[in-house]
């Protein structure tokens, strides 16, 4: 490309210093932030061509902050990269206009995504595309992606193996309180009662995956979250 792109990289401090530190020979100029206010604030103001978006920070929903970075940015595209494997999240993600999807990798794939996003084709991590592909073609809706955000999916898979709010509130970066808070609405939006009842709607669904299932799913035996009492 003969005009410089200017591409933005949207994770932790660390993280970001290091892919920016990785990149620079080949994309002169890449730049970082470290939330996603400061991410929409500059898309705004630099409409940067390109951002490489982690979406499973703590405290930071990363399909919500690709609907608004379109709102802000139209023209820019997204990369995820992140470590989450599941189909379903790189549907969703693709569906909600990322153009490449990307597992934490060496450089030269990174690169090669860039370089194929920045000129107008998608990129996937080849071990997910016929994963991806088998999804999209089946018809079948993609689980909960009209229904629970991010973050509610990664409190549900941890309520389903039997963390309680305090491991979750660790996991995620978030006040116990909040947690609980979660948990409750997750449970008020799929109009379940029980936590036995949220475990088997997340194995239903895939959130849970089967080497995760917990031993017992019976009624009678519900798996604990240890703040079920913390009022919200």
């Amino acid at each position: 490309m003969n005009v410089r792109p200017h591409i933005l990289i949207a994770d932790d401090t660390l993280t970001a210093q290091c892919l920016q530190r990785l990149l620079e020979s080949e994309f002169p100029g890449v730049e970082f932030v470290s939330d996603g206010q400061a991410l929409l604030d500059a898309a705004a103001t630099t409409k940067p061509d390109l951002v490489l978006l982690d979406i499973t920070r703590p405290g930071f929903d990363g399909f919500e902050a690709m609907r608004r970075l379109r709102e802000v940015s139209r023209a820019t595209k997204v990369i995820v990269l992140t470590l989450y494997d599941e189909p379903e999240y790189v549907a969703e993600a693709l569906h909600g206009g990322a153009s490449g999807y990307v597992l934490n990798c060496g450089v030269s794939e990174l690169v090669t995504a860039i370089r194929a996003v920045l000129n107008g084709r998608s990129y996937v991590t080849p071990s997910l595309g016929q994963r991806v592909d088998s999804i999209q073609s089946s018809g079948k809706p993609r689980p909960n992606s009209k229904s629970l955000t991010l973050r509610q999916r990664e409190v549900l898979q941890l309520v389903a193996q039997g963390r309680t709010a305090k491991e979750i509130a660790t996991a995620l970066g978030l006040s116990v309180k909040t947690a609980v808070f979660h948990k409750m609405a997750i449970m008020d939006k799929l109009g379940l009662r029980t936590t036995a009842d949220l475990t088997r709607y997340a194995i239903d669904h895939g959130i849970l995956s089967s080497k995760q299932k917990p031993d017992s799913l019976t009624p009678s035996a519900p798996i604990p979250f240890a703040s079920d009492s913390v009022s919200v």
